[in-house]
């Protein structure tokens, strides 16, 4: 176990209150390929930590993960190339259970599809409903913009990676904590997207907002990004005081 593992495993069960809920199915720890919930959604890589099955009354931070453009396709093993599904594989004391669904090729990622899926996870799985947190890179950054200003109450924090929202409606998360990662080269997704949500943001008197812009660095935000332990660290200091689920808000 890395130093820095320890320390943000040290933080995870320290903050966790005991599960509520009826012990999740018998499973094993790590990370493995599960089928869709249901016909059109997607299927997933699921991490659960090294600990899991020690303790049946302690629940966990759940971290979901989207991924770009470049890992759609029909194969699920791709979305671990990049992000916490990468480094979920290479330290089993990674400490959130993470959620990394495989979108299809030519598609666009479906917020209804996402939101039932993780419904599905915190139902099944003993995570803690105050501590589900958002992160994307490239599409998938677009994407955790566009799911947080869809639920800013669904996360209790959010890092889209090298992505891009609608400043427009960036008063949406005036109190939702937000970082923000992009390379100042990056000529995919320019850094304006990254600088536009931040600039709406704090225009609407929102505080919780954080900008890393890395120089001399093109699209490939996410390796230093996901690589730096002070996100995960930055992401544990937050929970929500009143955790709601999809089906709540309708």
């Amino acid at each position: 176990m890395t130093y820095w593992t320890a320390a943000l495993l040290g933080l995870a069960l320290a903050a966790s209150p005991a599960a509520a809920r009826a012990k999740a199915p018998a499973t094993i720890e790590g990370q493995t390929p599960q089928p869709a919930i249901e016909p059109g959604s997607y299927p997933y890589q699921l991490f659960l930590p090294k600990g899991y099955l020690a303790d049946r009354a302690q629940s966990w931070p759940l971290l979901v993960f989207l991924h770009g453009s470049g890992e759609r396709g029909d194969d699920v093993a791709k979305v671990k190339v990049h992000g916490p599904p990468k480094i979920a594989d290479r330290d089993p004391a990674f400490p959130f259970i993470t959620v990394s669904p495989l979108l299809g090729a030519d598609q666009d990622w479906d917020i209804a599809r996402l939101d039932r899926l993780v419904d599905h996870v915190a139902k099944t799985y003993r995570v803690d409903p105050a501590r589900i947190y958002l992160t994307g890179l490239s599409r998938g950054g677009h994407a955790s913009w566009r799911w947080a200003i869809a639920e800013p109450q669904r996360f209790a924090a959010v890092a889209p990676v090298a992505g891009r929202g609608n400043p427009g409606e960036a008063c949406r998360l005036m109190d939702l904590p937000v970082w923000a990662f992009h390379g100042d080269r990056d000529d995919v997704v320019t850094p304006e997207g990254s600088f536009d949500m931040a600039r709406a943001i704090r225009a609407c008197a929102g505080r919780k907002v954080r900008l890393t812009i890395y120089p001399d660095l093109g699209h490939n935000s996410w390796d230093p990004a996901y690589d730096d332990p002070a996100l995960y660290a930055w992401f544990l200091e937050h929970r929500l005081s009143s955790p709601v689920s999809a089906k709540d808000k309708k």
